[in-house]
């Protein structure tokens, strides 16, 4: 009988063995990255002058999915792109900064394309709320501290197009 629970508990402790060195993973994961893909331009106007501020090459998130995912998984952008959230109607907007690497400004229009409020230098990987604070139809992404670069007031107003391009 000893010699039955040797074999018993020697066979047990090779099977656990096993499992947990088949559980353990050598390979290394890379990490998710996602490149930018230009769909359109946006230009930002002063309200009061329609002196152009600036134009912007953006990405534009219509779907559930890329309204969900956003700018996540990104590692930089350049200052002069931006992401445009672009919703069937208006109502107050909240966002977060779950998986997005990077700082953002949170620039928020109305269906009259014009500035409604700001939610500046957002932090990378926070999931506070980060809302709209009024009604909104359009939301730009941008680098954190654009907003304050360009000077940019609650007003001011932006109008873009979208390339026809195959999603």
């Amino acid at each position: 009988m000893k010699l039955y629970t040797k074999i018993l508990t020697l066979a047990l402790f090779c099977s656990l063995a096993f499992v947990f060195n088949a559980c353990k993973d050598d390979k290394t994961v890379d990490p998710i990255k996602v490149d930018f893909k230009k769909e359109g331009e946006l230009t930002i106007f002063k309200g009061t002058t329609d002196t152009i501020v600036k134009v912007f090459n953006i990405e534009i998130a219509k779907s559930d999915y890329e309204i969900q995912t956003g700018l996540m998984y990104r590692d930089n952008m350049k200052d002069d792109q931006g992401m445009l959230f672009v919703f069937p109607e208006v109502r107050e907007r909240s966002f977060y900064m779950k998986n997005t690497r990077i700082a953002l400004d949170l620039i928020f229009f109305d269906h009259n394309k014009r500035i409604v409020s700001f939610q500046e230098n957002a932090k990378p990987m926070d999931e506070t709320s980060l809302p709209s604070n009024t009604p909104a139809q359009f939301v730009l992404e941008l680098n954190a501290g654009m907003a304050q670069k360009l000077l940019l007031d609650v007003g001011d107003k932006m109008d873009y197009f979208e390339y026809l391009l195959e999603k």
